[in-house]
């Protein structure tokens, strides 16, 4: 009985999630088919058990089959209740600000870190390194910067964003100069008077490799507010940041205007 309730659970939230369209929000879009998958087999082996638990459910008592009938709904509801109950919040720079990123992309440190809530977390930089040997992560950038070769502009979108961002960290020097076009909403840190964070949050398997991606900007003419999203147009240069302790790619915006939000603000890592 148990073990129907269980998968019956998993089915009926899994379905919730996909009809609701917050499933992008947890998983990479491009592995939806994976859930789909896992929704319809946890269906079929929930009527498995179920039909086991019938046949034995007239070895019990009618002890047993009261306390079945009295509990079994609250269970095959509390997934459900979840699910609705339990509000799926959009990721923005007041997240950024609350878990206290500080980019530390300090010479020799991780490419990811820790926020002040314990998670690892990965910042300005999408790293797929850990899902690749050393020799086969390198071959896979220089085979995907083959793409973005050459001086000419570099227009980043929802589909290439977490790709391009990549190639921009591990290959500055590729990039620099070069006139760059994207979407992100603005994050103002403190620290950094004079410059703004463009971001998107970013999922490369599931919420658990998720993180926060772009660039350091300065030169617009107006100032942004947080959670303002901006279409930003500029180019790429490199500067010491003598608060992170890094030299990063900066981008000198040439034109910037504020814009909608997208239906869907998180970016999917492709392979």
């Amino acid at each position: 009985m148990f073990r129907f309730l269980v998968l019956a659970g998993y089915f009926e939230l899994s379905m919730y999630l996909q009809i609701t369209g917050k499933l992008n929000q947890y998983i990479n879009t491009h592995y939806a088919y994976l859930a789909y998958i896992s929704m319809v087999l946890s269906f079929i082996l929930a009527v498995v058990q179920l039909t086991i638990w019938m046949k034995k459910i007239k070895l019990h008592s009618h002890l047993v089959g009261k306390w079945a009938k009295f509990t079994s709904p609250f269970i095959l509801l509390f997934p459900v209740l979840v699910g609705l109950l339990v509000p799926t919040v959009t990721l923005d720079s007041t997240t950024v600000s609350a878990k206290g990123y500080n980019f530390p992309l300090a010479a020799g440190s991780s490419k990811s870190g820790v926020s002040e809530d314990g998670t690892s977390v990965q910042y300005l930089k999408p790293d797929t390194s850990s899902f690749f040997t050393s020799s086969a992560y390198e071959k896979e950038m220089k085979k995907e910067l083959k793409k973005y070769q050459g001086t000419g502009p570099v227009k980043i979108t929802t589909d290439n964003y977490m790709e391009v961002m990549e190639l921009i960290y591990l290959y500055p020097d590729n990039f620099t100069g070069r006139k760059i076009t994207y979407t992100g909403f603005v994050y103002n840190e403190p620290k950094h008077a004079g410059y703004q964070f463009l971001f998107r949050f970013g999922i490369i398997h599931c919420i658990a490799d998720s993180g926060v991606y772009g660039l350091l900007t300065t030169g617009a003419n107006q100032t942004f507010k947080d959670n303002t999203w901006v279409t930003a147009t500029g180019e790429i240069q490199l500067e010491y940041n003598q608060t992170l302790k890094q030299t990063l790619p900066v981008l000198h915006i040439t034109e910037a205007k504020e814009t909608s939000k997208p239906d869907n603000p998180y970016v999917y890592r492709v392979f």
